[in-house]
């Protein structure tokens, strides 16, 4: 089971790139399955802003996923200490 923490648009993208190489799936294959472009799905794992809620959970859905929405832990990101 992976558990991420994300908090910023490319952090949502390298979570959902990484579940996405996982099954050993193109951008293409995930896009197909959500009914959306390939360029959407480069978008999204880039971290560009502007994807719809709708289209990420859908992603996510596809991709046996779901979003959880918790209280910010109170430890420091490595990416905040350096």
């Amino acid at each position: 089971r992976m558990i991420k923490i994300a908090r910023t648009p490319e952090q949502i993208g390298a979570a959902i790139r990484q579940s996405r190489n996982a099954k050993h799936w193109t951008q293409g294959d995930l896009a197909q399955r959500v009914g959306v472009r390939q360029a959407t799905i480069s978008k999204l794992e880039s971290g560009a802003p502007g994807t719809e809620i709708q289209t990420i959970l859908a992603v996510i859905t596809a991709l046996g996923m779901e979003l959880q929405i918790t209280n910010r832990t109170t430890a420091p990101d490595v990416e905040d200490i350096f």
